[in-house]
């Protein structure tokens, strides 16, 4: 089936696309893996034809919103993100309205429709970056609550609105998660994800995105490290570097939603060319500016 994916890929001239947290098999077969970021880039530049995305709805949908007049595929439909569907549209101008002098910072991992009513997006890897470079004094940061604290850390000057929205995986592990693993390999150091639970990132030797947690994996000289975020990353380093040793930082790590995304699932999309992400050309226009103006910065 593999070999199949590859033929139709060819074909096809597509462009396959998966985050970093989609099984290591699918990885095998994609034409860049990455984080939001950087999947971000590669669709906006993407020349082929067809772009597959495996990810979850929401990095479809940001595809299509950076290259709008290519076809983009979701291989799994109901592939979705628990902590975008916390924000909605509506929720999001209701804010608004509470706070008008404020401007609005949207985490990448939202629906088209939240993104078409921010000022700008971000990701886990320019969070910090983004506000920082905004003249306003005043902030609304959405969806995710953890990411929000984490970065108004870095900007305290500036004033933050925040919802109670969170990555349930993330968000589940905790300091005393850190704290049981730490006894456990007292040796190892620990990287974790902005989106871990309150408290969290304080115990932990490194703090960023997925990409990175993988680089600073790479360059230390350490040799055994816990990982704060989907397992597999644990999985993907291992494989990478034999010579190191790494721990999840909690049982149950695990994006059951990324995980939809199977070789199966793939070929299936290719061949068929379901899951097409469709959006409203007012939501495309609002949306797209908001993406834009991360990229470019």
């Amino acid at each position: 089936m593999k070999d199949a994916v590859l033929k139709l890929k060819k074909e096809k001239n597509a462009l396959i696309l998966a985050h970093y947290y989609a099984p290591l098999e699918i990885w095998e077969l994609a034409d860049f893996v990455g984080d939001s970021l950087e999947l971000s880039r590669k669709a906006a530049a993407a020349k082929e034809d067809l772009i597959v995305f495996c990810g979850v709805r929401f990095m479809a949908e940001s595809a299509k919103l950076l290259n709008p007049t290519k076809k983009v595929l979701l291989p799994v439909a109901d592939a979705g993100c628990p902590m975008a569907d916390m924000i909605t549209a509506e929720k999001l101008a209701e804010l608004k309205k509470l706070h008008p002098e404020a401007a609005v910072v949207c985490y990448v991992n939202s629906s088209a429709a939240v993104k078409a009513l921010s000022d700008i997006c971000c990701t886990s890897s320019n969070a910090v970056k983004v506000v920082s470079s905004l003249e306003a004094d005043e902030i609304i940061f959405v969806p995710d609550r953890n990411l929000g604290a984490h970065v108004a850390k870095h900007n305290p000057q500036k004033k933050f609105h925040f919802i109670d929205g969170y990555c349930p995986i993330h968000n589940a592990c905790t300091v005393k998660d850190l704290e049981k693993a730490k006894a456990l390999h007292p040796k190892a150091l620990v990287a974790c994800h902005p989106e871990c639970g309150e408290g969290a990132p304080a115990l932990s030797d490194y703090v960023g995105s997925t990409t990175g947690i993988l680089d600073f994996c790479r360059k230390s000289e350490g040799k055994e490290f816990i990982i704060a975020t989907e397992l597999e990353i644990v999985l993907a380093l291992q494989k990478e570097l034999p010579e190191k040793t790494f721990y999840p930082a909690k049982e149950g790590f695990l994006c059951e939603d990324m995980k939809k995304n199977t070789v199966k699932a793939l070929f299936d999309a290719l061949k068929e060319e379901t899951g097409e992400i469709l959006l409203p050309p007012e939501v495309l226009t609002s949306a797209a500016r908001a993406l834009e103006r991360m990229i470019n910065l």
